[in-house]
């Protein structure tokens, strides 16, 4: 024998060295190749984030505003509860929105959303507030600098004079809620965020035909577009009564659609469908300065998915013609003020398609007719994102 384990051994030996060193040079080589795959992951990704990081715009000069009021501002009662004041702006400024009309230099809120985000994210409830109703509106700063009086007049005076820290103000000494952050959309965001999720689906009663809001739809279900889904919202004199009320409940309708879109598609779990989602939003927002950043919305917004929507809740605030001009609105008490209680405490809020259009249904709340000793917690006028609007 020409040695211990036979003829032949030390060929073989020699091969299993060479396939050993071949392996480790394949190893080493897919292994360099993954690294260097990820690390050209990591720079993308990291470009797409600087991207839509600096997408965002902070409204420093709102934040410097608020931070002369301070001391006035209420108090935060519930820790982890947020409050983000949703502001649409009707600015001509801008590629995507100077063909909605002439920029007079000078914006317009008619769609201002209290969104209410409970701690431990377990619901999120949107308060519409009437761009009619008659507030106070406090001492606020122009642009320019210069300061107006305090008035009592209708609340879309507060963004057109002073903007947002103005709104937020006037907000805050409406209902004593403490507004943790606040987001301003322009008319081109609102579009590019419907098309980003490939439409939005509503129901039609009847068909539209108007042509101010550019819109022709049939009745029955459709899928709106960017361009279909604004013109939609802000349609107001041929739909419904015309009335403002009527207006905002279609425009919660519209989101709650939009929530449903978003979960349903698993846009929050695809990257490929997400991007597209955040570049369109983040491209539109004016935000306070702690929101504007990616990690500032992510923290916001990472509870949100887990949801569900039957707590996503939509609802106008109690509001009834103002006693001195039909064309106005004011607060119905003391629902209005229960309302507002509840959100400062962080207590559920119960919604209702069949409650009372301006109030607190008067069985529910203890008012009225069918008032006890003992009433139960009011149920408001509203809808869920969970509800199909052709029902």
């Amino acid at each position: 024998m020409s040695g211990p384990l036979g003829p032949g051994a030390g060929a073989t030996a020699q091969g299993v060295g060479l396939a050993r060193r071949r392996r480790r040079r394949w190893v080493r080589g897919g292994a360099g190749a993954v690294a260097a795959l990820l690390v050209g992951t990591g720079v993308a990704g990291w470009m797409v984030y600087m991207k839509l990081d600096g997408n965002i715009t902070p409204d420093e000069a709102a934040a410097a505003e608020l931070a002369r009021y301070a001391k006035e501002r209420p108090t935060a009662l519930v820790k982890g509860a947020r409050n983000i004041l949703l502001i649409g702006s009707d600015s001509r400024s801008g590629d995507g929105n100077r063909k909605y009309g002439r920029d007079s230099g000078t914006a317009r809120s008619d769609t201002t959303i209290l969104l209410h985000l409970a701690a431990g994210r377990r619901s999120a409830t949107a308060v519409s507030l009437p761009r009619d109703l008659m507030v106070d509106v406090p001492r606020c700063r122009r642009p320019g600098g210069k300061q107006t009086e305090p008035m009592f007049a209708m609340f879309n005076y507060a963004f057109q004079t002073g903007g947002s820290a103005c709104t937020i103000r006037t907000v805050e000494k409406l209902t004593g809620i403490r507004v943790d952050h606040h987001v301003v959309v322009d008319f081109s965001g609102f579009k590019e965020m419907v098309d980003a999720v490939d439409g939005v689906e509503v129901c039609l009663k009847e068909p539209i035909r108007d042509k101010d809001a550019r819109l022709r739809l049939p009745a029955g279900r459709v899928t709106l577009d960017g361009e279909q889904a604004l013109g939609y919202v802000r349609v107001r004199k041929s739909l419904g009564n015309g009335s403002d009320t009527d207006r905002m409940e279609r425009q919660q309708r519209f989101l709650g659609a939009l929530v449903n879109k978003v979960q349903s598609n698993d846009v929050l779990l695809n990257p490929v469908k997400l991007y597209p989602v955040l570049d369109a939003a983040t491209s539109s927002l004016t935000t306070d300065p702690d929101l504007a950043s990616l990690r500032g919305l992510y923290q916001l917004v990472r509870g949100l998915r887990d949801i569900p929507t039957e707590r996503v809740q939509f609802l106008t605030v109690p509001r009834e013609s103002y006693i001195y001009n039909a064309n106005r609105d004011q607060l119905v008490e003391p629902e209005a003020e229960k309302l507002f209680e509840l959100l400062r405490k962080d207590a559920p809020v119960n919604v209702s398609r069949a409650a009372s259009p301006n109030s607190g249904s008067a069985q529910s709340s203890g008012y009225g007719a069918y008032a006890s000793p003992t009433p139960s917690p009011p149920v408001f006028r509203g809808n869920t994102a969970a509800e199909d609007s052709c029902t």
